[in-house]
């Protein structure tokens, strides 16, 4: 019993020496680059002194080994220590951390991205790193079968947010034992106290009432710390570890100091402090091993076979939707999250078939996105879907997730006022614009079965963030099933001389609108070509310039949208540098819509066939 006591100190003594280490590094980095957040890394640097040395099974030589534990920073501002710990495991060099933090073109940014192969996703938006552990613990427990586990080291302000809580109450509602939430509460936020500050029974409560166990400590006590993270290991369902923790900490100028927070030291404050801390250190730390596992083998499954469709017949693209991704559940690493509306997506058609690989997120939109972000870290193809309204609420996650370079199908249903009578509170009308805004994303837009089911397919193995637009009603399938649907390219489904006089374009519903509009024109001997710009993002502009010459500028967007940021604004914005004469115009959804029937308030809209008709009228109308 004595020499584990001897040998016990002598490993506190060890521990407290490299978490020096990493408030010195912390300083360092961040005054010499002359930014930073060192006080909320300082905080945290006794937990993470334990958690690498002692918790975290990670074979730094091969990040994208199997069985590593992962480690996310959701309080991504403290990336002064998460380099330092980079440092301390020898994967980055002390010149690299000292000289490059946050200089141009460093790949040690201000917060985390995965330009470092030990950073699963970006972070530095509060509150999106637990909910996307939440989805690597999915993936760990239900798929993987792999004893790895997922800590996040959170910060007490990110606790106001409620994706926070999304994220714990499905930790607690999916039982993840390998996911532990670190929360460093220092009692600082940016502007002055956080909502709670060392309240941490209300913490315990607030964590425990969401199914998740809670084990609150000393932030500082490294036998508490280590004990607590022993316990975590063991536990039966999610724990978070509620770290009472002086920001600041080491450094008497600034230790629980408020207006400190974004602030990095003087140089003579910092020398100061480094001095008082030790002095620099050149520690190395060898952690534990993760657990062998035999390499993953190529997925094995049977090539999905897409749906046909008879041409005429009436379906709703929301329903090809369903009916393509259950066709791609063959891919064993393909699977499928829905907000609790996945009988209206017909994401229910996926579960159905292959219940093990759906996760069901409620009306958690945050959560819904944050856990595809997720499992695409381990490798899966997540299709994630609700209302194209509802993912407005996920916005920032979609926006980070683009900056993390996820790869994630996300469908939205139910856009447009062609939903009808359920109002505009379930329309969405602003979906374009925000998805097509979103760093490398792609947008679609089918019209029909046929190229909705062809788009999904594809979708499947695209980079980035990628969106499909669904429609709620039943319209006649336009295509053939062998016809191709390159992303980034246009169907002509009308015309095609040189001598036609508009070109109708439209994207989902309204190409059916445009095409009725077109046999009516006909009818009055105008020549409308019509085009179906299924492919929103990328564009395809040579389509666009052949209808420009075609027609001598006379084009037509008619889009179930508002008019900023829809397919008008992706039409223009394609045709800007062009030196030829373009007359575009646009309808859209320019009002407010209520309830009423499809047709209706598509009337009401001015993108029905007879507002169709009469503006292509005006525009090949002569000297117009």
């Amino acid at each position: 019993m004595e020499a584990e006591r001897t040998l016990r100190a002598e490993e506190l003594t060890r521990l407290g020496e490299l978490a020096a280490q990493l408030r010195v590094d912390a300083i360092r980095c961040s005054t010499r680059a002359g930014s930073g957040h060192p006080t909320s890394s300082l905080s945290a640097a006794d937990l993470l002194a334990v958690l690498i040395s002692r918790h975290l099974r990670y074979q730094w030589t091969d990040p994208r080994g199997r069985t590593n534990d992962h480690l996310i920073f959701s309080k991504g501002h403290a990336s002064p220590l998460l380099y330092a710990v980079f440092k301390a495991v020898g994967a980055i060099t002390d010149q690299e951390l000292v000289e490059t933090y946050r200089q141009f073109g460093s790949r040690l940014q201000g917060h985390p991205t995965p330009a470092l192969p030990w950073v699963d996703v970006a972070t530095g938006s509060l509150g999106q790193g637990l909910p996307v552990g939440v989805g690597i613990a999915l993936a760990g427990r239900y798929l993987d079968h792999l004893p790895f586990h997922v800590w996040a080291l959170c910060g007490d302000s990110e606790m106001a947010e409620g994706s926070i809580w999304e994220a714990l109450d499905k930790a607690g509602h999916y039982g993840l034992r390998n996911l532990t939430a670190i929360v460093d509460i220092n009692r600082f936020g940016q502007r002055g106290p956080t909502e709670l500050e060392w309240d941490l029974d209300t913490y315990r409560r607030r964590v425990e009432a969401f199914g998740c166990q809670a084990l609150v400590i000393d932030g500082h006590d490294l036998a508490a710390i280590d004990e607590a993270f022993g316990r975590a290991r063991q536990a039966t369902g999610p724990t978070v570890v509620l770290a009472r923790t002086v920001k600041g900490k080491g450094v008497p100028e600034v230790e629980n100091q408020p207006g400190w927070h974004g602030k990095p030291l003087k140089p003579d404050m910092a020398e100061r402090a480094v001095e008082a801390l030790g002095g620099i250190r050149q520690i190395r730390v060898t952690g534990p091993q993760p657990e062998s596992a035999p390499p993953a083998g190529a997925p094995v499954g049977e090539p999905p076979t897409l749906p046909r469709y008879d041409k005429g017949a009436k379906v709703a693209t929301r329903n090809a939707y369903g009916d393509a991704l259950r066709a791609l559940g063959s891919r064993p690493d393909v699977v499928a999250l829905d907000g609790e509306v996945s009988d209206s997506t017909r994401a229910d058609k996926f579960g159905e078939t292959y219940p093990d690989r759906f996760f069901e997120m409620f009306i958690s939109e945050q959560q819904l996105v944050a856990a595809a972000v997720g499992l695409q870290v381990r490798g899966y193809r997540p299709f994630a879907s609700t209302f194209a309204a509802f993912f407005s609420r996920a916005y920032d996650f979609v926006r980070m997730a683009g900056i993390s370079r996820a790869d994630i199908a996300l469908s939205g249903s139910h856009s447009g006022v062609e939903i009808g009578t359920d109002g505009p509170s379930q329309m969405g009308l602003e979906d374009l614009a925000a998805m097509r805004a979103v760093q490398g994303s792609t947008v679609l837009y089918p019209s029909d079965a046929v190229s909705c089911a062809a788009l999904v397919a594809q979708m499947v193995d695209r980079k980035g963030v990628n969106y499909l637009r669904t429609t709620r009603g039943k319209y006649p399938v336009l295509y053939d099933n062998e016809d191709a649907f390159p992303v980034g390219g246009s169907k002509l489904l009308r015309g095609g001389g040189g001598d036609d006089d508009v070109a109708l374009i439209g994207a989902g519903v309204t190409v059916h609108n445009c095409l009725a509009a077109a046999d009516e024109l006909a009818r009055e001997g105008i020549k409308a070509r019509v085009i179906d710009l299924y492919s929103v993002k990328p564009l395809d502009r040579d389509r666009l310039l052949d209808a420009v010459r075609a027609t001598g500028g006379r084009l037509l967007v008619v889009e179930d949208h508002y008019p900023e940021g829809g397919v008008g604004s992706a039409v223009l914005e394609s045709l800007a540098d062009l030196a030829e004469p373009v007359r575009v115009k646009h309808l859209a959804v320019r009002g407010l819509p209520t309830s009423g029937t499809p047709t209706q308030l598509m009337d009401q809209a001015g993108i029905g066939v007879s507002a169709i008709v009469a503006a292509a009228r005006a525009a090949e109308a002569p000297g117009h």
